[in-house]
């Protein structure tokens, strides 16, 4: 594999501040790329305008976007051809597709035009299950949800497989392609600093510093966005349901379109909502000082604020749906069904009573034993991008064959 490659990172929705896994491993890959490689790194994203920083071999190129509702500081890209001219102009030799609706096919309707780009996808998250499923069942019930779900994996099915490489996060995930008859594939451990997420952080002072009690219980929190997606309504719930005896306060560190509802339901009980932080060493000590990480999450790919947690020595109460049952292996904390208040309640009292202390060792050597960022851009470009390459190689070998034929037989 060539040492001095362009790759491009390709995302149709984001947020510079609103945290999540793609914001994250976007500045992780960055810092790795300039660091540690003779690569150069096109990061295509969503801004406020049209503009190009470039930052010694990386080029971070915004294309002017409108917010999404609902959701502050996330912008959608919408003008397919400002990226289509950017990908004509930096002619990259892979592109890394981190979103699943429309970019992908920006990226394939380019490689048609130059075959000699790799294409690379994340599948990061199940979206068939995530922003279609539960969205509809929500609004016209479980049979017309499962027949749009039914649609989007066909959607997933023509588009992943024009790709030369699709890398998931869980095993789950990479069975469901499979499914799709979607064979060449990876599983990218995404990765954790446990320099800056570690129980060394932890400060005594940091309850008092969110206005909240100390009556002797856990600490709970949660950070990430507070929407529906996230199902972040089901925290607040399950809190209701804790033994008002046990002493519990929480902290749901995040911004979304929920927060300000959350906020009207959760008057007269000690959670705190700091909004969303933007300094990590910030969050660190956040999760260094709690108890016990929460989540409602039920279509988690991978669960980044979950590892940290753990490197942080918080145990994790979370649901037995997509990556959970993987981030949270039985000993480490505790998993119930999805949208269950009352049982998320019950597995909170479990963790914090039974084995509190060896949880939370158990969650210290997990997280101990799982990638650093490092190890996770070593395999991407090892293996990964490795595999698409020889994919592309195999792929423009067989047109070369094919193109002489189909002329000689008058076939497009």
């Amino acid at each position: 594999m060539a040492k001095d490659l362009l790759i491009c990172d390709l995302t149709q929705s984001w947020s510079p501040t609103g945290g999540g896994g793609i914001s994250t491993y976007l500045k992780e890959k960055k810092k790795f790329f300039q660091e540690n490689t003779e690569h150069r790194l096109l990061q295509i994203v969503p801004g406020p305008e049209d503009r190009i920083t470039v930052e010694g071999r990386t080029i971070f190129a915004e294309v002017g976007a409108p917010l999404v509702w609902g959701s502050p500081n996330y912008r959608w890209i919408n003008r397919n051809d400002a990226v289509f001219a950017l990908l004509k102009e930096y002619q990259p030799d892979i592109i890394e597709s981190l979103c699943p609706w429309v970019l992908p096919w920006i990226a394939i309707r380019h490689r048609r035009r130059y075959p000699n780009t790799a294409l690379v996808a994340g599948y990061r998250t199940d979206f068939p299950n995530a922003q279609v499923y539960r969205v509809m069942k929500d609004l016209s019930g479980h049979y017309p949800a499962s027949f749009f779900r039914n649609v989007a994996y066909f959607y997933a099915w023509m588009t992943y497989h024009r790709f030369d490489r699709v890398y998931t996060l869980n095993q789950e995930a990479r069975g469901m392609l499979g499914g799709l008859g979607y064979h060449n594939t990876g599983v990218l451990g995404l990765g954790v600093d446990i320099d800056i997420f570690s129980p060394g952080h932890r400060d005594p002072g940091f309850r008092a510093e969110m206005g909240l009690p100390d009556n002797g219980g856990p600490l709970l929190i949660y950070a990430g966005r507070l929407d529906n997606e996230k199902r972040a309504y089901v925290l607040v719930e399950m809190f209701k349901q804790l033994p008002r005896a046990m002493g519990a306060s929480m902290v749901l560190m995040g911004d979304g379109k929920l927060r300000e509802v959350l906020m009207e339901e959760a008057k007269g009980l000690p959670i705190a909502f700091p909004g969303y932080e933007t300094d990590r060493a910030a969050l660190a000590r956040a999760l260094a000082s709690s108890d016990i990480y929460v989540s409602g999450m039920a279509d988690e790919t991978f669960g980044i604020s979950v590892l940290e947690a753990q490197a942080s020595g918080l145990p994790v109460v979370g649901v037995a749906s997509g990556a959970m049952p993987e981030r949270v292996p039985p000993g480490t904390g505790y998993l119930g069904p999805v949208d269950d208040p009352v049982a998320m309640a019950r597995g909170v009292v479990e963790v914090w009573r039974d084995d509190y202390a060896g949880r939370r060792q158990r969650s210290l050597a997990l997280a101990a034993a799982h990638n650093r960022w490092p190890q996770t851009f070593e395999q991407l470009i090892n293996v990964e991008y490795a595999a698409a390459l020889a994919a592309r190689d195999a792929r423009m070998a067989r047109g070369a064959w094919l193109g002489p034929v189909k002329r000689a037989l008058n076939v497009s």
